[in-house]
């Protein structure tokens, strides 16, 4: 199943959890709903409990917790509006990815609340996008309450995310983004190489490949993505929180990779110059970062560590 990156929320996004509503009520306050008063919604949901929570500084803001994880935040008046730190850095790949305003051809891997889909319609009109959930209790809950743009060219698919994106023909996507937790972990048979041979398969030859990745101290799991990506993709970078570098803290990292060379002086100017500053790396720097970790194989797999219950304390 698919879930997103709970573990390194924002602060703001983790704020104003209350009591969530009976499972299936709608959500009060219209888009742009001014000071409509909005209640949370619960439903139980394929990885869980599935609760909508109102954003109490955005009139239209949601965040989306499951079993009090948060997983996505979405501005349904501002789609171009990343609350996440993780998400803002693959913002700047998705700027990054082509000339401002072109259109691309974008893989999901991972739903949530279609937060990284909706930022790209909103900054890359007329892109075509694909989501691959393997949640449909999750996705139905998303369109019920928080609908796409009609005018956004995404499709929504239920399956598994490996499955689902053995589907697709070679070289279709110019960006693919992986973001799927289950239970908080990514799932083992999204961690290989073999998964990352089938990514590379349907980027076309200049496309890129995101990852959300979570890890915390000694960053094993972290350091064996590295080398697996590297065994597939000659050019990487890798952007993280200082304190996650460190081994100090379990959290996000944002994993870039591609076949042709990065705009690596940009994305590391701009996560450098983000609200919560992270810190990017790239080249021999990361190959060392590695420390001689083994690539993982289908066989070896295993899912990524889980967070520490106080990784979703509330502040």
């Amino acid at each position: 199943m698919a879930r997103r990156g709970g573990p390194g929320r924002d602060k703001a996004a983790a704020k104003g959890k209350a009591p969530a509503k009976a499972a299936g009520a709608p959500a009060k306050g219209r888009r742009g709903g001014g000071r409509a008063e909005r209640e949370p919604v619960a439903r139980p949901v394929g990885g869980g409990l599935a609760e909508l929570i109102p954003d109490r500084e955005r009139p239209n803001g949601w965040s989306l917790l499951i079993d009090g994880a948060p997983q996505s935040h979405v501005d349904l008046d501002d789609p171009a509006h990343l609350s996440f730190a993780y998400q803002r850095r693959i913002g700047h790949v998705i700027d990054l990815a082509a000339p401002p305003l072109q259109p691309l051809r974008v893989l999901h891997l991972g739903g949530g609340a279609f937060t990284l889909a909706r930022y790209t319609a909103a900054t890359r009109p007329r892109s075509t996008q694909q989501i691959v959930e393997l949640d449909a209790p999750l996705v139905q809950l998303v369109r019920d309450h928080l609908p796409l743009d009609p005018q956004a060219r995404v499709r929504v698919r239920t399956a598994d995310a490996r499955e689902g994106l053995g589907r697709f023909p070679d070289g279709w996507a110019d960006l693919i983004v992986a973001d799927v937790f289950s239970g908080a972990r990514t799932p083992a048979h999204l961690t290989s190489a073999g998964f990352l041979t089938e990514v590379r398969r349907v980027l076309a030859p200049s496309g890129r490949y995101v990852a959300n990745l979570a890890d915390g101290p000694p960053l094993a799991h972290l350091r064996g993505q590295v080398a697996t990506a590297a065994a597939v993709f000659p050019e990487l970078a890798l952007a993280a929180d200082p304190v996650v570098w460190r081994g100090r803290r379990f959290g996000n990292a944002v994993l870039l990779a591609s076949a042709l060379p990065l705009p690596v002086a940009e994305f590391t100017r701009r996560v450098a110059t983000d609200p919560h500053p992270g810190r990017v790396e790239h080249g021999r720097a990361l190959g060392d970062f590695t420390g001689g970790a083994a690539v993982v194989t289908d066989e070896a797999a295993k899912p990524s560590p889980a967070p520490p219950p106080s990784v979703f304390e509330h502040p």
